[in-house]
Order: C-alpha cells, then structure tokens, then sequence
C-alpha cells in the first residue's frame, strides 16, 4: 500500500470512528429530549447517563479528524475548507450551542426542559450537516471555474441531498436507540430497555429506506460513485445481512427474566454493516476528494512529512487506545455506574 493509501485510509478510518460515536451522542441527546415527562421508564435517565461521560470524549475524533486533514492532505484544506466555509460553520455554531447548553441543562434546574430541547433538536441537525459533506464532494453542486463556489441553491433543492440528511438523522436514532437498548439492559432498567428495543425495531426498516434512497439519487446526480459502489454490489449485500442479524437479534429471547432481544449483538452487528457500506463508499470515491478536481495524490503532503506525521499517529495510537479501552470497560462493566439512582 501507498503512502497517499495508507494516509487516505488513516483519514477515513477517523471519518468513520467519529461518525459512530458521534450519531450515538447525538441520538442519545434526542432521546433525552422526547423521554424528559415520561418518569416511569427512566429513559430519559438513562440517556443522560450515557452522555454524561461520552459528548467530552466524542468531539476530540472531530478534533483529530481535523488535523488529520491537514496534516496528511494539505493540499485539498484550501479546497475543503473554501467549499464547507457555510456549512462547516453552522456545524461549528451548532456543536458549541449544544456543548453549551448539554451541560447549562445538567446544572440550571429551572430551565432543564427548554435547554434538553434545544440539545435534542440540535443533535440531529448537526449529523445531517456533517453528512452534507458527502454529497458536496461529489461535485454536481460546486462551480469550479468561479474559484470553487458552492452552490448552495443547487445543494438545498437536490434531492441527493436529502436523502444523505434523511440517513443521517435515521443512522443517528437508531445507533443511539440500540447502544441505549444494550445500556439499559446492563442497568437492568428493563422499562426504558422495552421503550429503546421497540424505537430500534421501527427506526431500523427506515435507515435502510434512507440509504435505498441515497442510491436511487446517487445512480442520477453522481452516476460515478454509483457505478463504481455497484462493481461492490456483493460486499453491500454482506452489509445488508448485517441489518438482518441485527433484526433478528432484537427478537431473541436471552434471559430468565423474559426479556426479548440482544442488543450487543445487534449493535455489533450493525456496526459491521456500516463498516462493510463505508468500505465500499470509500473505495468508489478514490481517488477523488472532492469530484473532478482534487485527488488524493494532489492534496498528499510531502513524504517526508508524512512519515513524521505517521509516527506521531502511530505513538499517539499506543499511549490512547489502552485508555478508551479502559473508559468503555469502566463505562459499561462498572455496577455501582450502571445502576446509579435517578
């Protein structure tokens, strides 16, 4: 493999780990919201429970997705940051409204409703804004020969567009109703763990309409990227066998109490779905970061550079890894944590 391979592959392994975590914060942030009156089945405990630890950790990837940019690819920042000027703003003012009011609405008690609300609506706002990022890069929507103009009329009326967004925000209910699903079950809030499994069960067929319908745009807008996603046709159908297991995980009787359904293998699963269709997305966008213009090869920084950057990474990999491990080990094993009182 190449360096500009192993630099690419870097940055979207970052892309990828963010997406993730993030659609699960935010997720949970909305289901904080939509459970804030309903006392009886603790959901809206659980939720914060989750985020309490998590939203800190979470916006360092975006952090290190940022510097991996330009540090690996300093000749496409220019173009990245010129094109994303509008939208990456708005996501920028929208994470620190919501970093803000996520912890004013912990610690001010008489507004802790309308600062939950302002959290939820914000945390599917902003999944759908970062995954415009895609479909700008394609490339229909931006004017090259005007200095690299997004054309954000083109953008807001393409229904490409909202079909990404619509995945977005049904990816981001439905990884957070699962994660939270398999955290209830830990804490053995079997109430809010019913609540979640059956959000899970309706939000899932919907994702995967969404990203039917992403494909369906695609193959008219970007014929490109769908051409070349279809030469991978079988990996995507190994990723729809994800959803399925998934599907059928939530239906699995699993314990003494009755309790239907094993959230960690569905979210294992559909884990490994979305890695199988980032994969193959991946692979059809290379060479290009944004279509036609900007390539990987003429955004690559120098290899000298890149082997001082790639060290760095490699020792910063060494000295992280064991303490996420050891904070998600604590965060979902820790009895006293688990079942804290409301």
């Amino acid at each position: 493999m190449t360096q500009v391979l192993i630099a690419i592959t870097i940055l979207w392994g970052f892309v990828f780990i963010y997406a993730v975590m993030a659609t699960m914060d935010f997720g949970a942030g909305f289901w904080s919201m939509l459970y804030i009156n309903h006392d009886k089945t603790k959901a809206t405990n659980i939720a914060n429970r989750y985020l309490s630890p998590t939203w800190e950790v979470t916006n360092t990837f975006i952090v290190a997705l940022v510097v991996a940019v330009y540090s690996l690819f300093p000749g496409a920042a220019y173009s990245l940051g010129t094109v994303l000027l509008v939208p990456g703003s708005l996501i920028l003012l929208l994470l620190a409204i919501r970093s803000a009011f996520l912890v004013f609405s912990h610690v001010a008690d008489d507004y802790r409703k309308p600062l939950t609300y302002i959290t939820g609506i914000t945390g599917l706002l902003i999944p759908g804004l970062l995954i415009s990022v895609l479909p700008i890069s394609h490339g229909p929507y931006i004017d090259f020969e005007d200095g690299q103009t997004l054309q954000l009329g083109k953008l807001f009326t393409s229904p490409h567009e909202y079909a990404f967004f619509g995945f977005a925000v049904a990816s981001t209910l439905f990884l957070s109703s699962l994660l939270l699903a398999d955290y209830s079950k830990a804490s053995k809030e079997y109430e809010a763990y019913k609540v979640y499994r059956r959000d899970a069960m309706i939000i899932g067929p919907i994702s995967v309409v969404m990203a039917f319908l992403i494909m369906f745009t695609m193959k008219n807008e970007a014929s490109w990227i769908y051409d070349r996603m279809m030469e991978d046709l079988t990996i995507l159908l190994i990723s729809l066998l994800g959803f399925l297991v998934a599907g059928a995980a939530l239906f699995l009787p699993t314990n003494k109490e009755g309790m239907k359904g094993m959230p960690r293998v569905a979210v294992v699963a559909v884990t490994f779905q979305y890695v199988l269709a980032s994969y193959v997305y991946g692979n059809a966008h290379l060479p290009y970061i944004i279509y036609p213009e900007v390539t990987i090869q003429s955004g690559f920084t120098d290899p000298n550079s890149f082997r001082a950057v790639f060290i760095t990474y490699i020792v910063g990999f060494i000295i992280l890894f064991p303490g996420f491990v050891y904070f998600w080990s604590l965060f979902m094993n820790d009895k006293r944590y688990l079942r804290q009182k409301s």
